[in-house]
């Protein structure tokens, strides 16, 4: 873990929660802290601003023994997250892409998720809040600079994200390895679209699943169906892509 992504110290923290200037990703407090001042104030502050605070055994705190961390680090992200309400409002939408990921844990593969998303012109990535791995120095890493050159928006719900997104005149398309429909059989042009991927080992949510329009799968041609998910997204993504570039012909 590099410096530039934590803070420590319960003073730090409380500052950094306060004045509001810096992307909190999650709270590590120690389980051997009971009834501290200092604590609950970072606690109610965090609750305030809906940022996950969690505690932790002490052996979470050994990569830090070298900070004064007083048995508190805030995981800070490199970047600063957009509102769904102002990526919709940024411009008018025509035939538009983003891609939400529901569960995904891995920091390389969402580096890499990025990276394809950016190379394919996709305009914007939906993670949760919770249950998903956020920006860190890994990601962006990953990434080769491309978080960067593309939105990232973060939501609570992504439930509730996805319906905004159908009042805005957007289409849903999930993920599933059950799903009746090729990838391909869509037609992605004339439509704003966003693309729901689910990590490997739970896939898309039952919810999110309900909630969308089209349901689609990768066709496999044997009965091991494992594909990681930065690679699935690279199928479905570019095939988007050259759908598009050949309606421009």
């Amino acid at each position: 873990m590099e410096n530039s992504d934590i803070i420590f110290g319960k003073n730090s923290i409380t500052e950094a929660l306060i004045a509001g200037n810096r992307e909190i990703n999650k709270i590590l407090i120690s389980k051997n802290i009971h009834n501290d001042v200092k604590i609950n104030k970072i606690k109610e502050l965090a609750q305030e601003k809906g940022i996950v605070f969690q505690f932790v055994a002490k052996e979470k705190f050994q990569p830090y023994a070298e900070f004064n961390h007083q048995g508190v680090i805030a995981m800070v992200s490199p970047i600063n997250y957009v509102e769904l309400d102002d990526f919709l409002n940024s411009k008018e939408h025509t035939n538009s892409s983003l891609v939400i990921l529901d569960g995904i844990e891995d920091s390389h593969n969402l580096g890499a998720i990025i990276r394809t998303c950016v190379c394919a012109g996709v305009d914007g990535i939906i993670i949760p809040s919770r249950r998903n791995v956020q920006v860190n120095s890994t990601v962006e890493k990953v990434s080769a600079g491309a978080i960067n050159h593309i939105p990232i928006i973060k939501v609570n719900s992504p439930v509730n994200a996805v319906q905004k997104l159908k009042d805005n005149n957007w289409w849903i398309i999930a993920t599933d390895a059950s799903a009746k429909d090729n990838y391909y059989d869509v037609k992605y042009n004339d439509m704003n679209f966003a693309i729901i991927m689910g990590a490997e080992h739970a896939g898309v949510s039952k919810s999110l699943l309900k909630a969308s329009d089209f349901v689609v799968k990768i066709p496999m041609q044997n009965s091991f169906n494992s594909l990681n998910v930065s690679n699935a997204l690279s199928a479905i993504i570019f095939e988007t892509l050259r759908q598009k570039l050949n309606n421009n012909k």
